[in-house]
């Protein structure tokens, strides 16, 4: 584009050059082409004009030429019905210049392609180090010595990078924390009933003892075992948890599915006679959500709601949007809590209630793994007991 820019107006002179001459031509009367000159003098011979028969035309055209070592551009202009004047320039001068700039114009841009090639190199070199001073550090990293990433040899551009790697690290740390922790209690939540047992079974053993005795010791045995099992199947459960955060998210109504699940957990209130009551805004929502962790943490919320509230109360389960943020929260009456206490860590217990303490252990793993959050606090008057699941809308893209 360039160069054709550049021809152009390098020729600019002779095309003008040939018009005007044409025209002052036209406005001569006919005359035959030798007598021209004597008219329109042309003292450097630059032009030479003759008249020619063809296919009649109704504008100039151009034409370039060579002949021999030399360019010539023609002009065909209209003059009669039988005739055309057609006036001849050399222009080997202007076409030289031209194609020399056309040399230098791609001599340029092969200099210009190399130089952008090798800063393009240097730049990418001078951007992947930082990159592989990262990678290496990820390298080097030890599972079982996890540490933050040292932010000070990398750029100020990829900080950002290293600090959401240090927050997954920490994540991961909190993790590893959390099943240890779980590993821990299982093993003495397990081993206690065990080491019953076995020195029930050793003092029965003792000395001979009336079949009731033995009958009893059994009993109790059966029961350790029981709980036992019940302890196996919650942590089954957190195996099947953990599986269920990989799911696909799901496109759902969240509001309807809530109000769906608050049926099902009417029947299970009654039978503990007690009841639910829901009380569900917006009137609809549609999500993408994984659908098998929601239900998981609500069904644990209310299944401790349940389990807590006195005979003949109602456990009340609320949603609203506040904010950039989907709540729900589940209420039920109750004794206070100690808001110090972390009741999301495993075999946590309260009240002397039966049951393994996992289950708002699982609640708050599948709100992590959903981006959410979950909390347990007493109401403002201290009456009832709140759960609540706050979720980020930006987590329920559609």
């Amino acid at each position: 584009m360039l160069y054709n820019y550049i021809r152009i107006t390098i020729f600019e002179n002779s095309v003008h050059g040939l018009l005007v001459r044409a025209e002052n031509i036209t406005k001569l009367p006919k005359i035959p082409v030798e007598k021209i000159p004597e008219y329109l003098p042309d003292p450097k011979g630059e032009f030479i004009t003759s008249f020619v028969y063809g296919e009649k035309i109704t504008k100039p055209k151009f034409y370039e030429s060579q002949e021999g070592e030399n360019n010539f551009l023609t002009l065909q202009y209209p003059y009669s019905n039988e005739e055309i004047l057609q006036i001849k320039t050399d222009v080997t001068v202007y076409a030289n210049i031209a194609n020399q700039i056309l040399v230098d114009i791609i001599i340029l841009n092969l200099t210009m392609i190399f130089l952008i090639i090798f800063y393009a190199m240097f730049l990418s070199r001078t951007l992947l180090m930082p990159i592989k001073v990262i990678s290496q550090k990820l390298a080097s990293l030890d599972e079982k010595f996890l540490a933050p990433l040292d932010m000070e040899r990398c750029e100020s551009e990829f900080r950002p990078i290293l600090t959401n790697i240090n927050r997954l690290i920490d994540r991961i740390q909190t993790f590893i924390m959390y099943q240890k922790e779980l590993f821990i209690g299982i093993a003495h939540e397990l081993k206690t009933p065990l080491a019953v047992m076995k020195t029930k079974n050793e003092v029965t053993l003792i000395k001979p003892r009336e079949a009731e005795k033995y009958i009893e010791a059994l009993q109790n045995n059966n029961k350790s075992i029981d709980d036992m099992n019940k302890m196996i199947i919650s942590i089954l459960e957190i195996g099947r948890q953990e599986g269920a955060q990989f799911e696909s998210p799901e496109q759902l109504d969240i509001v309807q599915y809530l109000g769906e699940l608050c049926v099902n957990f009417k029947i299970l209130a009654r039978n503990e006679k007690k009841d639910v009551v829901s009380k569900i805004s917006p009137k609809s929502l549609e999500v993408s959500i994984q659908k098998n962790l929601f239900m998981h943490i609500i069904q644990n919320f209310v299944q401790n709601a349940i389990k807590f509230s006195p005979e003949g109360e109602v456990i009340e389960v609320f949603s609203e949007i506040s904010g950039d943020y989907f709540i729900v929260r589940v209420e039920n009456l109750g004794e206070s809590i100690d808001e110090s206490q972390d009741f999301f860590a495993p075999f946590k217990r309260k009240g002397g209630k039966p049951g393994a303490g996992l289950g708002l252990f699982l609640a708050k793993n599948a709100a992590q793994a959903m981006g959410a959050s979950v909390s347990l606090k007493n109401s403002p008057a201290k009456d009832k007991i709140v759960a609540t699941l706050t979720i980020p809308l930006k987590n329920l893209k559609k």
